[in-house]
């Protein structure tokens, strides 16, 4: 069976019991069902839990792009299935390696471990990355390329591998019994995501959620991969920082009916609609300052999902010169602001 890739497919979460990373951490093992690639020499079990990787301890430097590590980290880089089999991700640049050990520093709670740093032979640490792991590796520039997957690697200096965050839990489809009071910490606002497939808009929204201060993600079937590499790239390490649960409808009405939220659908303006749909105005944001709500948004290309529709109450973002809808990121930007927390928005103004 081929490597599971998650660049613009669908991701499906691995058929695992509820399953948060924190119990996973001592063991590097995140249970899956999903069937992985075995014809190389990286190391995954015939159960297709996948061993944990180890580096010897006397490796610090690695030259060759056909070593088993890098063989290793460029599988947890291309496929969904390995990365969560083997509970690491492969973070590439200074900046978000520097904003993920910032907010790691900055939390009550340790979600966040960093295994290896991996850096040019030869080059200087990166200012604020000297005490992030009890591990670092040097590799040649050959390396460093093939591990990026740039063409140029002027601009990165490290690679971090870690472990997915503690705050990532995944729910298995035919659960029925879960403890949705563990997912969020706050879960006055919460993003949902229905069926967004591309890995640029999703990990841009969970940025702009991050920077607004909602209190997590909540992922419906057909989204990608929160760590994949270019959703990774574009949230700049915000899934490390944010609560993301993947789950399915009936997870989803659990959360709203024990928190009793509002769900509100961003929806294209439509002079045919049957249904009403709201515009997004300053009174509509005032109306709901003390409301907990749950933000669906739907792809670009297919919006929101058949049922997304019927259950929420819809809210579009009123534009001028005839156009029909905006890239779900930037619409997503506008509503993440206009709704974000009461506090958060009092605080910008002042």
């Amino acid at each position: 069976m081929q490597i599971m890739q998650c660049i613009y497919t669908t991701w499906t979460p691995p058929l695992s019991k509820l399953t948060s990373t924190k119990s996973k951490l001592s063991t590097g093992n995140i249970q899956t069902q999903i069937h992985i690639n075995k014809d190389d020499d990286v190391g995954v079990d015939d159960d297709s839990v996948g061993e944990k990787f180890r580096l010897p301890s006397n490796v610090k430097s690695i030259t060759s792009t056909s070593n088993p590590f890098v063989k290793h980290c460029l599988k947890l880089r291309h496929s969904s299935s390995y990365r969560h089999s083997h509970g690491s991700v492969l973070v590439v640049g200074t900046t978000p390696i520097r904003e993920i050990y910032k907010f790691e520093r900055s939390s009550q709670e340790r979600t966040v471990r960093i295994d290896c740093l991996l850096l040019l032979d030869k080059a200087e640490v990166p200012e604020g990355l000297d005490d992030i792991s009890n591990f670092t590796l040097r590799i040649s520039p050959m390396v460093m390329k093939k591990l990026s997957g740039l063409q140029s690697i002027e601009s990165i200096e490290a690679i971090a591998l870690m472990k997915i965050p503690a705050t990532f839990f995944n729910i298995n489809v035919n659960q029925k019994d879960t403890d949705c009071r563990s997912w969020f910490p706050s879960p006055h606002r919460i993003l949902v995501l229905d069926g967004i497939q591309d890995p640029g808009n999703l990990g841009t929204l969970l940025r702009s959620a991050m920077a607004f201060k909602w209190g997590g993600v909540f992922l419906l079937p057909g989204c990608c991969d929160p760590f994949n590499e270019k959703a990774l790239r574009a949230s700049r390490g915000a899934c490390f920082q944010l609560s993301i649960v993947s789950g399915s409808w009936c997870h989803l009405e659990a959360l709203k009916d024990e928190f009793q939220m509002k769900l509100l659908g961003g929806h294209p303006e439509s002079n045919e609609e049957a249904r009403r749909v709201l515009r997004l105005s300053q009174v509509l944001v005032e109306s709901l300052a003390d409301v907990p709500l749950c933000l669906v948004l739907g792809s670009e290309g297919h919006g929101l999902s058949e049922k997304s529709e019927r259950l929420c109450e819809l809210v579009s973002i009123q534009m001028a010169g005839g156009f029909e809808s905006l890239n779900v990121s930037v619409a997503g930007g506008i509503f993440l602001y206009m709704l974000q927390p009461k506090k958060q928005r009092i605080s910008h103004q002042e």
